[in-house]
């Protein structure tokens, strides 16, 4: 089916939190295993449709969020998802406490039992008001930052219309977008600064209603956190800085050179990775599309099943329009067993990424979609990652066809952005930890802690107030996910470290590194992070030798790396 003819119509919540007290009652009463799962399997199938509509409401309000039929759907979910939690949470506790628990771990695994623990740490009904406000402020947050019009030009842009402008290679012009850019985030920063403040506060508050010492534990627990702690993000923090940032120095060193430029660089000249300008697509968005058929077709008869459902069944949103969410995504709709892939193309090398990063997570659920019970499509967030981020190394293969003469330019920039985006991920995990273990600071002392923190995972960057609002430690506001998800952003910095893992057996045999993947991607979300590369023969990213080995790995191959003919 394609994704315009999904029916949508909102749900009877009575209805819908009856079904649920009337299963959880006959898991209850369930005499023996086979009538324990009939009961399972038969709400695994409703939560499948409650599920997809909600994700069909929310996918077709962030593609259009003027539309004011699917706004009020948003609204709808916004609210109805944090009472919905009341009865999934009663329907967990009764697994927990079946006497067949032993049956269902023996059929499906433990693992659904242990993140069902760890969801039951992470709700109470004491909190709905604070979840349902909560949702409030990202949407919030969501449609502010999607109506932003930007004049420029003697036109007017979205943010992620005004990208092109920000790495053109015109030094004036790249500079005028890059101010015009944080002079709209200026002009809203009181909003922005009074939207994450009530974020802030609230999470505290339900954090502390649940007895933590604020969010920061609630918000390990929100993330699925199985296999690592708090202090083994810490110890991966430290290891950026050890090893990842002095490379990524070297890497905005060199750049600096190529550009003409002095060190430490503004904002607008670090995004400049070449004085001819940046790696550009060869074509527009149709031909991406095709050149993206022709890669998944050649990689193997698994991606090209997929790739080619993706496009028959319209299930790529791509193209930047007006009033349009942010950013891009990959979600499922379970119902249908299907993926769907969000995204702004804007004209830059983004637009490729987004072909090859987020049909990396479409394909990981592709290949588990028919996964009982249906939380095993997804393994938990780092571990989705890694499918993303390692699928745009594999796409390497078909940098010609994608990048045309800039294929060279692209394959440079690509691993050096890769590496260089570590120290800039890890802050932003830093950041959030300082901010929810003191939620008394102003908004002030947030972005002087980010501009503090800019000085040492970010060296090469220049803070001398020439682009308003990036230079004055205010940038952290246009990450989407510091409102929407807090805590997430270190999930992209292991898996990248992991993605390099899988670059560097793809420079060795590409044909090997594919098994490797496959053999990581066909576990779904059975297994933990941890267990799911210990099966597919990976190194942790928490073992600190793996940091070491890819820095090493990857600086060899960008200084033996001929640029030249390359301006």
């Amino acid at each position: 089916m394609k994704f315009s003819q999904m029916p949508y119509e909102r749900p009877d919540p009575e209805a819908v939190k009856q079904t649920l007290c009337a299963l959880t009652e006959r898991l209850k009463a369930a005499k023996t295993y086979a009538e324990a799962k009939a009961v399972f399997l038969e709400k695994e199938a409703q939560a499948k449709i409650v599920d997809t509509l909600g994700t069909l409401a929310s996918v077709r309000h962030s593609i259009d969020t003027r539309d004011a039929f699917y706004e009020d759907e948003n609204t709808f979910w916004d609210s109805f998802g944090p009472e919905i939690a009341e009865y999934e949470h009663a329907w967990i506790e009764a697994m927990l406490a079946s006497p067949f628990r032993g049956d269902f771990a023996a059929e499906y695994g433990d693992l659904m039992f242990i993140n069902a623990e760890i969801d039951q740490k992470a709700f109470s009904p004491e909190i709905i008001p604070e979840m349902q406000k909560e949702n409030e402020l990202v949407t919030e947050y969501e449609k502010l930052i999607a109506s932003a019009q930007v004049p420029f030009e003697g036109g007017v842009y979205t943010l992620s219309q005004l990208s092109p402008f920000k790495t053109d290679r015109d030094d004036a012009r790249r500079l005028a977008a890059w101010q015009a850019d944080g002079k709209w985030y200026k002009e809203h920063q009181e909003r922005l600064d009074g939207i994450y403040d009530e974020l802030v506060k609230l999470r505290d508050a339900m954090g502390r209603k649940l007895g933590y010492d604020g969010y920061t534990q609630l918000g390990y627990y929100r993330m699925g956190r199985n296999c690592y702690t708090k202090s083994d993000v810490e110890q991966f923090r430290a290891a950026v800085q050890k090893y990842l940032v002095p490379v990524a120095d070297k890497i905005y060193r060199e750049q600096a050179k190529r550009l003409g430029k002095a060190y430490p660089l503004s904002f607008a000249d670090a995004a400049l990775s070449f004085r001819s300008g940046n790696p550009r697509p060869a074509g527009n968005p149709d031909e991406i599309l095709a050149q993206g058929k022709k890669f998944y077709d050649a990689l193997s008869p698994e991606t090209s099943e997929f790739f080619r459902t993706m496009l028959d069944s319209e299930l790529l949103d791509v193209l930047s329009t007006e009033g349009k969410r942010a950013g891009g995504y990959c979600t499922g709709l379970t119902q249908y067993e299907v993926p769907f892939i969000f995204a702004n193309f804007n004209g830059t090398q983004h637009d490729v990424e987004v072909v090859t990063h987020e049909a990396g997570h479409a394909f990981a659920y592709w290949m588990n979609r028919k996964r009982i019970p249906t939380a095993y499509a997804w393994p938990s967030m780092e571990a989705c990652e890694v499918h993303s981020m390692s699928m745009e190394f594999f796409a390497w293969m078909n940098a010609d066809g994608f990048f045309g003469p800039d294929a060279k330019k692209f394959l440079y920039s690509h691993l050096a952005g890769s590496i260089t985006f570590i120290p800039y991920g890890t802050m932003v995990d830093h950041f959030q930890h300082i901010v929810y273990e003191h939620p008394e600071l102003t908004p002030a002392e947030r972005h002087a802690e980010w501009k503090r923190l800019l000085g040492i995972y970010m060296p090469w960057m220049r803070l001398d107030g020439e682009i308003p609002f990036y230079a004055d430690g205010e940038g952290w506001q246009r990450q989407t996910h510091i409102y929407a998800s807090p805590f997430y952003y270190i999930d992209y910095c292991l898996a990248q470290t992991v993605a390099l893992e899988f670059w560097a057996m793809i420079q060795k045999d590409r044909g090997d590194a594919w098994k490797h993947y496959m053999a990581y991607t066909r576990q779904g979300g059975s297994r933990t992070f941890t267990d799911l590369l210990k099966n597919a023969d990976l190194v942790t990213p928490f073992d600190e030798a793996c940091l070491k080995g890819v820095c090493e790995t990857a600086t060899d191959w960008l200084n033996r790396f001929d640029l030249s003919g390359i301006e």
